[in-house]
């Protein structure tokens, strides 16, 4: 196809490298359209919507695996800036030391003798030695004096624009002077000299001032502004991120928690405090230093560390307890809120909901892990004590969760512990779906399905035939109250298929649409268009509810075919007995085809009150059932052997009564609508078998077998009896009967069973 022609062309070779997978497009001369259309042909709208969305699907992941890459790296990039960051401050101070000493040389090659002054402390000593050297007029000291009085003012008084702008015209006169050669080297130094210590004067009375907790956040802004100005950018961006660090461990002294906190709301207060300090944080940096990398690494790092120190806290006071004892509800809404506030952050460039994510991930696993353990306990529990009644369910669902699914479920008729399993499932499902960015939707999914299959074995326990010395406390099944009449073992079927088919499928739509990534909302009711997720979902939930309706189908074949003491009832000797007496029996189905046929009527009818519109259950339950007693002896070697022996061989009697037996179970299968095309089969098969056992003893089986309308009418007549509709009163409909083809010996049979 077009579609599978131009995916290919997407896809490539596998064994092609990768510089010629990109050939194509390296061309000055590719052209996008023609090729798209040269690939494409014929492609159908359908194709290239599915194409659209395999592209989707690759982006997705693309941007994924980068986002992994980065975060994966971002240590060492975090680490290599900060190594660039100290390279350059080192690079300056060697600038400033090669300016200083290019100025002793031009005094040296003026013919001044200048010492080197390393240090502040020296300067009183390099201005006596260059007293002795030189003589300004006094005009320049008068006027050195004054501007150094004026920048004493200006810092005392912690006019710092001022004072800055003092420096500046210093520093610019400075230059002048050195220009226009109006100034002596010596007034010249011994200027620069002054503004270079007035400057790192000014600078540690910033740094004190942005370490004062009565600063706010303008003086704060304006404090760090001006030691950038000053020349001392990286130690105004540390001291700056130091101060809001400072703010908020301040703030956070008045959200101590308490026994008396709730969780959520502690940890909302807490997360509005971090993430708004965080975020103010990144402002003032952004508005003071812009986008250089060295700032930026260094608040990204800040940031990161204040967000796990928060998420510490939030664990050892909110979480830690909860998740090791299941309280997965509070752990979800918990993270849900850390998770939402740092997304928040995500616009302004700081990604720092994978650390939220990555830290608190383990803790939700194990809250998942641990809730899904309780809710096996919890419903073990319930059915140790259950008495399998059905009824509407006597709680409502979560405020907070789905409303319409609580309203659903309390208008179905569900035994205890299936209406306790659905609402502690649907919670289950609430927490874990409010949280798509986690991925832990298939994880729990998975987890939903598996308590389904405990609850199933649950049921299957139930059953009497499951209730050995096996299901005693001590031994390695749960103790489960049993289910002794048809009604309770009926509900059993009806917990199992309203789960399900309806009830958990309900419940998980969100879970299967964060795996897929749709949006529930917009998402087809149509079955149809069920996603693939919820498809599967459903069969592995209808695979277990069959092998519950397998274990009730045996238990009762069983109960119809083994008697107490461990013989059979259905066996051959049922037939062969009858030509050995040489005397025609009482034409009627046998016994264990009247407690058949009795036990299915019986279950039908509790199953048509219980199963209201799901019919097609019902009806394949009894179909199951009487398949499963046909198979046993159809699939039973030892009952053909006897049959089929020489030594006590099947005769017209025998054949005719298992005829006879055949046709009942067809008929009253057929008008119940359970006869399935594998049942009416295998009951031709078998027929068939007993007709060639006959004719191998040389005895024409067909000149012994009445007409097949003689075997419908005696069904007929026996289902009639059976069901209380019989009536012999009236002659006329006697020989109106069907019976009237009948021989006089077996109408009087008939009727003779009847009477008794």
């Amino acid at each position: 196809m077009a579609f599978s022609t131009m995916q290919g062309s997407i896809d490539f070779d596998a064994e092609m490298t990768l510089s010629d997978k990109l050939k194509v497009f390296k061309s000055n001369t590719f052209d996008p359209q023609s090729y798209f259309h040269s690939n494409s042909g014929g492609t159908t709208e359908k194709e290239i919507r599915q194409l659209c969305m395999h592209l989707d699907r690759l982006k997705k992941a693309s941007a994924e695996e980068m986002r992994k890459s980065v975060y994966a790296n971002y240590a060492s990039f975090i680490r290599t800036s900060r190594e660039i960051s100290d390279l350059e401050g080192e690079l300056v101070s060697l600038k400033n030391l090669l300016s200083t000493r290019a100025n002793i040389i031009h005094g040296i090659a003026d013919g001044v003798r200048i010492e080197s002054l390393p240090d502040g402390t020296d300067h009183a000593r390099e201005a006596a030695d260059l007293e002795f050297e030189e003589t300004e007029p006094p005009k320049y000291d008068k006027w050195l004096s004054q501007f150094m009085e004026k920048i004493e003012v200006l810092l005392a008084e912690r006019r710092i624009d001022e004072a800055l702008a003092i420096l500046d015209e210093g520093e610019v006169l400075a230059e002048e002077a050195k220009e226009t050669k109006s100034m002596t080297t010596k007034a010249i130094l011994s200027l620069q000299h002054s503004i270079m210590v007035s400057r790192q004067k000014l600078a540690d009375q910033l740094a004190d001032a942005t370490c004062q907790a009565s600063t706010n956040g303008f003086e704060l802004r304006s404090a760090v502004q001006a030691m950038k100005k000053i020349g001392d950018g990286p130690r105004a961006h540390t001291l700056l991120l130091k101060s809001h660090q400072q703010k908020l461990h301040r703030n956070m002294q008045s959200l101590q928690p308490s026994s008396t906190t709730y969780g959520p709301a502690y940890t909302t207060a807490l997360a509005h405090l971090v993430f708004s300090t965080i975020a103010q944080a990144s402002n003032d940096s952004l508005t003071i230093f812009d986008d250089e990398p060295a700032f930026t690494s260094e608040l990204v790092t800040w940031a990161v560390n204040q967000t796990l120190a928060f998420a510490q806290l939030i664990k050892r006071n909110v979480v830690a307890t909860p998740a090791a004892s299941g309280c997965l509800r509070i752990v979800a809404e918990c993270i849900h809120i850390c998770l939402g506030h740092s997304l928040l952050l995500e616009d302004r460039g700081l990604a720092l909901w994978p650390t939220v994510l990555n830290f608190f991930k383990p803790f939700l696993e194990q809250a998942l892990t641990t809730t899904l353990k309780k809710i096996d306990l919890c419903t073990a529990a319930l059915a140790a004590s259950e008495d399998w009644s059905l009824c509407h369910s006597p709680i409502a669902g979560r405020s907070w969760g789905s409303a319409s699914a609580s309203i659903v479920a309390s208008h179905q008729k569900l035994s205890n512990t299936a209406h306790r399993f659905h609402t502690m499932i649907q919670e289950l499902c609430e927490d874990i779906g409010s949280l798509e960015i986690l991925h832990l939707s298939e994880q729990a999914l998975e987890g939903v399905l598996q308590s389904f299959n405990s609850y199933v074995s649950l049921l299957v326990n139930a059953l009497p035939s499951s209730m050995d010395a096996d299901n005693l406390e001590g031994s390695g099944r749960r103790i489960v109250g049993m289910a002794e009449t048809e009604t309770q073992q009926v509900a059993l079927l009806a917990n199992a298929v309203l789960l399900a088919d309806e009830l958990l499928p309900r419940a998980t739509i969100k879970l299967c649409s964060t795996i897929r990534g749709d949006d529930p909302q917009q998402r087809d009711p149509d079955r149809k268009n069920r996603p693939p997720e919820q498809r599967e979902v459903k069969k592995r939930l209808q695979r277990s509810v069959e092998q519950l309706r397998d274990s009730f189908c045996r238990q009762h074949a069983l109960e119809l075919i083994v008697t107490e003491d461990g013989g059979v009832h259905l066996s051959a000797e049922m037939y062969l007995i009858l030509d050995e007496n040489k005397e025609e029996p009482e034409w009627f189905p046998s016994p264990i085809y009247q407690e058949l046929f009795a036990k299915l009527t019986r279950l039908g009818s509790i199953a048509s009150d219980v199963f209201v519109g799901r019919e097609r259950f019902a009806t394949i339950l009894l179909m199951r059932l009487t398949e499963t007693v046909i198979l046993w002896f159809s699939e039973d070697q030892n009952f053909w052997d006897e049959i089929e022996g020489a030594q006590r061989p099947l005769g017209p009697l025998g054949l005719q009564q298992f005829y006879l037996d055949m046709e009942f179970v067809i008929l009253f299968a057929s008008q119940g609508r359970y006869l399935s095309r594998n049942l009416h089969q295998v009951m031709k098969n078998v027929i068939a078998r007993a007709i060639e056992a006959v004719k191998a003893n040389n005895i024409d089986p067909y000149s012994v077998l009445p007409e097949d309308e003689w075997f419908a009418d005696v069904a007929q007549i026996a289902i009639k009896m059976l069901l209380g509709q019989a009536n012999f009163d009236n002659p006329d409909h006697d020989i109106a009967s069907p019976t009237a083809s009948m021989s006089a010996r077996s109408v009087s049979s008939v009727h003779s069973h009847g009477s008794q």
